[in-house]
């Protein structure tokens, strides 16, 4: 009888995690109707989530249809509800609204995660994100829209919550398009409302002027120290009582695990991530792997653990679907690591910074030169690989081998 693994998602870990496993079968002689690989996901489809804060973000998305089939990957197109471990199978609901059961030998979580949206009277009704691709293209839309009404402060005034990764590089963004938007004679500001005292607080004390000196030069303010205590129609009015006006507020205030995950009585952290063991096994369930940003592993023996990032997701996609495989072929399961660690952060249309380490974290580019790095890891490196069999296997990661 034909054994399967199912994989929950086609992002960046569920699409690593299929290839990885789909090479290892066929490194083992292994047939597919033997043994199937079944990716599970609303659409064969990657969305390319770390480009969404870009102009024209409906585009960013990269279509595997063609590549599953290359690699023989089935694809069922659908959202699991519900997993139950007691039969191994999940529940799916189609686009229909029909509902059907898929059983596992199995189970790879690989569901990501979703923008953690607290409790902010108004931020529901108000706000915008750019942690999915609707809500991207509804920030988008709605940025345009603003060229149908009367210059004003609220119109031209754009407020980012959140000083991290995603509202640093929303806002070095949004100068240069709003003014393509609105004209280079609008009075575009941007505001970054951070609660804490200071922006960019993973970054350490090496790269952080640089990025307070960016912000600096495209006219980026930043409000440290009191985060947004409420939104309405007209503006934001923060926890010491200042008040913005505006239109357009960005929330960027940090993600959380798919809720797929309390459906497993495991161990979780406050991101709602299982704490899994070293080959990515849920801990207590052998037969279920958590992956990307559904997992915590320790990434090194230094005591790092991931981080919800396609540059982890990668490469523990890559670990989980090595592993789920192995083990149904009685292969022994190899234990993640990720030691390198790099971020390059988009600091506007010309300029990035390229740092690596965990802390502190070193320089390694700024400017022009880190700008096309950061084109090249968002253009090149984080997109599927050819269509192809042979070039799937080959430029797919190899658990035993590959160091990001």
């Amino acid at each position: 009888m034909a054994q399967q693994i199912v994989i929950v998602g086609a992002g960046f870990a569920g699409l690593m995690a299929a290839l990885s496993a789909a090479r290892l079968r066929a490194e083992k002689n292994v047939s597919p109707e033997e043994l199937k690989i079944t990716v599970v996901a609303p659409e064969p489809a990657l969305i390319v989530r770390p480009r969404l804060y870009e102009r024209n973000p409906a585009s960013m998305v990269a279509p595997l249809g063609e590549l599953f089939l290359a690699a023989e990957i089935n694809f069922h197109a659908g959202n699991v509800d519900t997993i139950v471990i007691d039969n191994g199978t999940v529940g799916i609901s189609g686009a229909g609204g029909n509902s059907e059961s898929l059983p596992y030998d199995r189970l790879v979580l690989a569901a990501g995660s979703h923008g953690s949206q607290p409790p902010i009277p108004g931020l529901a009704e108000f706000g915008h994100s750019v942690t999915d691709r609707d809500s991207a293209v509804m920030l988008d839309k709605h940025l345009h829209a603003l060229a149908e009404q009367p210059a004003s402060p609220a119109r031209d005034t754009v407020v980012v919550g959140g000083g991290g990764f995603t509202g640093i590089e929303v806002a070095t963004e949004i100068p240069d398009r709003l003014s393509e938007i609105l004209g280079l004679d609008a009075a575009v500001r941007v505001v970054i409302v951070e609660r804490g005292p200071v922006v960019a607080p993973d970054m350490g004390s090496e790269p952080r002027p640089y990025i307070e000196a960016r912000l600096h030069d495209l006219g980026v303010e930043t409000m440290l120290g009191s985060g947004i205590a409420q939104l309405d129609e007209g503006g934001v009015t923060l926890e010491n009582g200042e008040r913005i006006e505006t239109q357009t507020v960005i929330w960027s205030g940090g993600m959380r695990a798919s809720p797929l995950t309390e459906q497993i009585p495991a161990e979780r952290d406050n991101l709602g991530r299982i704490l899994v063991d070293p080959d990515l096994r849920v801990p207590g369930f052998p037969q279920i792997f958590a992956t990307g940003d559904t997992a915590k592993a320790a990434t090194d023996d230094e005591g790092n653990f991931s981080l919800m990032s396609c540059q982890h997701a990668r490469r523990l996609g890559a670990f989980a679907g090595h592993n789920a495989i192995a083990d149904l072929l009685g292969e022994p399961t190899l234990a993640y690591d990720q030691p390198s660690y790099v971020v390059c952060l988009d600091l506007g249309p010309d300029t990035a910074i390229f740092t690596r380490g965990w802390s502190p974290r070193s320089v390694e580019l700024t400017g022009a030169d880190a700008k096309k790095a950061k084109m090249d890891i968002n253009t090149v490196w984080i997109y599927p690989p050819a269509a192809e069999r042979e070039a799937a296997f080959q430029n797919a990661f190899d658990a035993r081998t590959v160091d990001f």
